[in-house]
């Protein structure tokens, strides 16, 4: 504030001591007014080191007459009052003094902060003359490095070596006089002659355009004569198919086969080739075809054509009168599995003939979308997605059908390849147009009769698709994906398991995806399954020998279990030697039974525990009799019979129940049965083991009867006399009876 007030104060005039009074103004007077006294001007002339010497002076001073006032007021002299008035007087002139340094101090610092600030003024000017300079300096070093990094077009451009254009190219060009000192001239005359390099060889291009327009109108010449040629081949070819008929040689529908396996999906189309060869080569009765729509296949590689535009008027006449409902996400899920399961167009049928049964078909189909991942035929990582009729479906899966005639007639049907492939592994997708990155091939048991036959209770499932085909190799059951990639395919379909759409898809068999070439490695899984050739025809003499065997097995039993409903025991010319020639005992009842019925009898619970009846196997009841000795015997009869031999467990009703828990006999008897089993196996290839068996069994019921000890105490005749020949009874402290019969000598011994 009181630098503030210091320059609001007005400048103070400089009197003289003997001015004249204010009434009487004289010349000199007036010119003296102008004259001011300017404390700004003082501050110049005056030292600081002075003015603070006058200001501690001036302080102590004050210091000393406040206090000699302060005295005087305390001793209240009569002499006090004028020496205080003296002193009050001195210290307000001293006052004034300070009140006069005060402002000279401020006028100072004021003077101090201009020229600060005028010093800071020229300090900014600089700096930024320096910015400018410094700009300058940078944009000048840019240009500078643009015009050492410039590069010339002429640079990329790949010339030819010093050595070369000395030597090939024209004196007038090179000019080595010149160019050899000169490394400017030397590149502009490597430039002229690459330039005239490149006109040479522009005009040999228009003389080879010239030519290939006049080859291109020979080749059109040629197509017009061959397009009229082909009308004439075909009805050369039409009329030459009795000859191909008569002379068994259908040349024309191979030919279209060849033409439709072209729109078959990678596995079927493996399946088809692999097929084919080993039908030509190793087995003449092997027929393979291709049914189905080509049209179908082809429409399955197009991509779909853009109708929006020709649908947008018809959309908003209907958005104008009816509102349509969002389809639930029930519905949703529900179109999404049919798409995915949809079949493909087409299927490869095979045609296996054996002696003396009618053709067995065998056809493979892909489906086009069935979650999961499958290769071509069978199963395909994919999208790829993934009969006797194999389909397959959109991304790769190849779905077995069985089809049945008597003496069979089987197919083996796929999906459609576009989308999923199912198999003995599963199904995956595959792009259209691309193989499936993984999948699998299905069997679809599926039986239609194509004329009547006599059919009997315990035969019904013997050739029934699910139980033909079931565990062609060991474990092969077809109740889940090779697959893992499958399943999270179907999670996103909402499929929770592949058991309830087996009856739509078929089971995918592994069996089925080596046929298409198909391999899932669980160990190692890759990324993407690729139908192999070598897979294909590694298994193919295999299976195909396989599914002869199953199908003349099941055919044997099912003559086999006509005489057993009805109490007869066949027994073969090659196989009377294994059984004396007289066997009262006899069989009385022969049925199915359910495997959940078979694991309730309280005399299989051992074969339950032991894990060897599964609900792949057939089961079945036998009933054998003698007077009042009634013995049940509870066969489980593997998929792979005759080389599994079946399982025999025993329940004998005489004199109370006896098993082979509470009867060591009784567990001989199914050893005898079931591990004995290679002596009733007859001449290969054994399809009349289960028929031995049970003749075998009517064998030891009688000896077990006829070995019994007798009450003497009971009167009458014995109700089982003895008829067979045994060296021994009994031996052993078990008691064990002689079952093992001994041939051609007639008699009976233990083992």
């Amino acid at each position: 504030m009181s630098s503030e007030s210091s320059k609001k104060r007005k400048p103070k005039v400089i009197r003289s001591d003997g001015a004249p009074a204010e009434g009487k103004r004289t010349r000199s007077d007036t010119e003296q007014e102008g004259k001011y006294y300017s404390e700004e001007a003082e501050v110049d002339l005056r030292d600081p080191g002075r003015d603070y010497e006058l200001y501690k002076y001036t302080c102590q001073e004050l210091q000393r007459l406040m206090a000699e006032i302060q005295d005087l007021k305390s001793r209240g002299g009569k002499d006090a009052a004028v020496e205080i008035e003296d002193r009050r007087i001195q210290s307000c002139v001293h006052f004034m003094t300070l009140k006069k340094l005060n402002r000279l101090a401020h006028i100072r610092l004021k003077k101090g902060r201009d020229q600060t600030h005028e010093a800071k003024q020229k300090v900014d000017a600089y700096h930024l003359q320096l910015q400018n300079l410094l700009y300058e300096v940078m944009h000048l070093q840019k240009e500078i490095t643009k015009c050492l990094e410039f590069k010339s077009k002429h640079e990329e451009i790949d010339l030819v070596s010093l050595e070369e254009f000395y030597k090939e190219a024209p004196p007038d060009i090179s000019k080595a006089e010149v160019t050899m000192g000169d490394p400017h001239q030397q590149t502009l005359a490597r430039l002229d002659w690459e330039l005239e390099q490149r006109k040479r060889l522009a005009e040999k291009y228009r003389e080879c355009l010239s030519n290939k327009e006049k080859i291109l109108k020979e080749i059109e010449v040629k197509k017009e004569y061959l397009s009229s040629l082909q009308p004439r081949l075909n009805s050369i070819m039409q009329a030459s198919l009795p000859v191909q008929e008569y002379l068994f040689m259908p040349f024309d529908q191979a030919h279209k086969q060849y033409e439709t396996a072209r729109h078959l999906p990678p596995p079927l189309y493996v399946l088809f080739v692999q097929a084919t060869a080993y039908g030509q080569a190793c087995d003449k009765t092997l027929s393979v075809a291709i049914e189905g729509s080509v049209d179908e296949a082809k429409a399955l590689f197009k991509p779909p054509e853009d109708s929006q535009d020709d649908e947008s008027d018809s959309d908003a006449e209907e958005e104008q009168t009816t509102k349509r409902r969002r389809p639930t996400l029930g519905v949703q899920l529900d179109d999404k599995r049919k798409e995915m399961l949809k079949r493909h167009p087409l299927s490869v049928l095979l045609d296996l003939k054996c002696k003396g049964l009618a053709p067995l078909s065998l056809g493979h189909l892909l489906t086009p979308r069935s979650a999961a991942s499958c290769s071509h035929v069978g199963v395909w990582q994919a999208d790829a997605p993934l009969p006797t009729k194999i389909f397959c479906s959109a991304r790769s899966q190849l779905v077995l059908t069985w089809k049945q005639q008597w003496e069979e007639d089987w197919h083996i049907q796929g999906l459609d390849h576009r989308k999923l492939s199912v198999n003995g592994g599963f199904a995956h997708q595959w792009e259209r147009a691309l193989p499936p990155p993984d999948g699998h091939f299905c069997v679809e048991p599926r039986a239609w009769p194509v004329f009547s036959m006599q059919s009997f209770p315990s035969s019904s499932d013997l050739l029934s698709p699910d139980s033909v085909l079931s565990c062609l190799y060991p474990g092969d059951h077809g109740k889940k994906t090779p697959n893992p990639a499958n399943q999270y395919q179907f999670d996103k379909v909402g499929i929770l398991t592949l058991r309830d759409y087996v009856l739509d898809l078929g089971h995918p068999y592994l069996w089925v995806q080596k046929l298409g070439g198909l391999h899932f490695p669980k160990e190692q899984p890759q990324h993407t399954v690729i139908a192999d050739h070598s897979q294909s025809a590694s298994h193919m003499e295999t299976t195909m020998k396989l599914l002869k065997t199953r199908v003349q097995s099941r055919l044997a039993l099912h003559k086999q279990f006509a005489s057993l409903e009805h109490g007869i025991v066949p027994v073969t010319s090659d196989c009377h030697y294994l059984f004396p020639a007289k066997v009262v005992s006899r069989l009385v009842k022969w049925v199915t039974i359910a495997h959940e019925d078979y694991t309730e009898l309280h005399f299989t619970k051992d074969i339950v525990e032991a894990g060897l009846a599964g609900d792949t196997n057939l089961y079945y009841m036998a009933l054998v009799e003698r007077g009042t000795a009634k013995l049940q015997a509870a066969v489980v009869l593997n998929p792979g019979y005759s080389s599994i031999p079946p399982i025999f467990q025993l329940c004998l009703n005489w004199k109370g129940e006896k098993t082979n828990n509470n009867d060591d006999n009784i567990r001989a008897m199914e050893s005898e049965v079931n591990v004995c089993y290679k002596e009733l196996c007859g001449p290969r290839p054994g399809h009349q083991l289960l028929t031995n068996q049970l003749q075998r069994l009517c064998v030891l019921l009688d000896v077990y009867l006829e070995t019994e000890s007798h009450d003497d105490s009971v009167e009458g005749p014995k109700e089982f006399p003895q008829e067979k020949m045994c060296l021994r009874l009994f031996r052993g402290p078990s008691r064990m009876k002689p079952f093992k019969y001994n041939h051609p000598q007639g008699f009976f011994s233990h083992r």
